[in-house]
């Protein structure tokens, strides 16, 4: 394939990004943080608790779908967010995993500049993360 294959994305040559840990994807306008079974599992045993008690504690359902409760009084920000850091980190849900590399941020280039307002690691001085690493990421967000 050549640089001028149609086929290819428009984010061919890669994209600017490094996590900085601000947690800002982390809060804001209420949204959905879907959560499967595994992942419900994986919480509770990181946190030592029952999976009916992180059911009672963490989770809420909406539009049938599992999904984590958010800190109304903090703007909404995800009831693992402490200051900027993730109190679950190593088992967050593969949204968080995957996060910034979701269809609709990927859409457009335009798309792209959207979350890069809320997101501070989408920016010039981040290093090029390879279409490869990019479409296997794009890949587990959505399996």
């Amino acid at each position: 394939m050549t640089s001028q294959d149609p086929a290819l994305p428009w984010y061919k040559e890669g994209l600017r990004f490094k996590c900085t840990e601000c947690g800002k994807c982390c809060t804001g306008a209420p949204g959905f943080v879907w959560i499967t079974q595994e992942e419900m599992e994986a919480m509770a045993r990181h946190l030592a608790i029952s999976v009916d008690l992180f059911k009672r504690r963490y989770v809420r359902i909406r539009n049938n779908r599992l999904c984590l409760v958010e800190k109304k009084s903090e703007n909404n920000a995800c009831i693992f967010l402490e200051g900027k850091r993730c109190q679950i980190y190593q088992v967050r849900p593969k949204q968080c995993r995957t996060f910034p590399w979701w269809k609709e941020n990927l859409h457009s280039e335009e798309s792209w500049n959207v979350a890069a307002r809320d997101c501070e690691g989408i920016n010039d001085e981040a290093p090029i993360v390879p279409l490869s690493q990019i479409t296997e990421q794009l890949e587990k967000s959505h399996t």
